[in-house]
């Protein structure tokens, strides 16, 4: 059996990217669709380039292919390897984005956007009540009123005690990359869950293993919606699954985990509380 190196996977964006690109195009649609359908006031929809702000930007795919698109596009991230990446992304395109260091749960967004977005799950990493608040919080300040913040997220079972296995392959040139992701049941209790994710890379044949262990912060529907309703400024204004069909909106509770919630900062006196 193999060996893995423990490594933070964001310190080598590369292969992050290798594994979690290729779906760019579909979600840059997507997030513009629901710009057009739910956003609210004055600018609504896309006769004008979109003001873009995305927490958590990563290797800066979507920074990418909303600035393609024409947009006005500012990402943050905590990884400097990640912003690194990003940059040099940019610059190769031949694009233009603002990119900062940041934490999710604490940053200064600078202007006022139509839509914020977060998917994929990374609004997990917000491993308490109080710093999930703070994101939603100051997201909703940095959007103008009837402006959106979509979060992607996987939701739990919490008496389904089994574990969670994905696993990725994708080839960049000449490097090969295998993902495998193990998720454990979510502690009730704590609202944890252990998640581990090992890479196989072979580049120029070489290969090199390495794992990624860390903890998400676990949500029923139940909680996610408690947590919202506890930032008067933002409301559930629809929501989707991870197929990303703008014209296949769901009803929730229902029985898919994979949830895209659309938020909507409010018009009128409760927007300021």
């Amino acid at each position: 059996m193999a060996s893995f190196t423990a490594e933070d996977w964001y310190r080598t964006p590369l292969y992050y990217d290798i594994v979690f690109a290729g779906d760019e195009a579909r979600e840059a649609g997507f997030l513009e669709a629901l710009v057009e359908r739910h956003a609210q006031g004055a600018g609504t929809g896309l006769r004008r380039k979109l003001r873009v702000l995305e927490p958590a930007c990563g290797s800066g795919r979507l920074v990418a292919e909303l600035a393609r698109r024409g947009h006005s596009v500012t990402g943050f991230d905590l990884s400097p390897q990640m912003l690194a990446f990003a940059r040099e992304r940019l610059a190769e395109a031949h694009l233009k984005a603002r990119l900062f260091q940041a934490r999710m749960e604490d940053f200064e967004a600078g202007e006022r956007y139509d839509l914020a977005h977060c998917l994929v799950c990374t609004f997990k990493y917000l491993l308490d009540e109080r710093s999930a608040r703070a994101n939603l919080k100051l997201v909703a300040r940095a959007l103008r009123p009837g402006g959106l913040y979509v979060i992607g997220i996987h939701l739990t079972q919490y008496e389904d005690r089994r574990r969670a296995r994905e696993r990725w392959v994708a080839r960049r040139g000449g490097t090969a990359v295998t993902c495998n992701i193990q998720g454990w049941p979510a502690d009730p209790r704590t609202r944890l869950e252990d998640v581990r994710s090992r890479l196989r890379v072979v580049e120029r044949g070489v290969v090199k293993t390495s794992e990624t262990c860390w903890k998400f912060r676990a949500y029923d529907h139940r909680q996610f919606l408690r947590l919202v309703r506890s930032v008067p400024e933002l409301e559930l204004a629809a929501a989707y699954d991870f197929g990303y069909d703008i014209e296949r909106p769901r009803t929730l509770p229902d029985d898919q985990l994979d949830t895209v919630y659309v938020l909507r900062r409010r018009l009128g006196p409760r927007a300021r509380a």
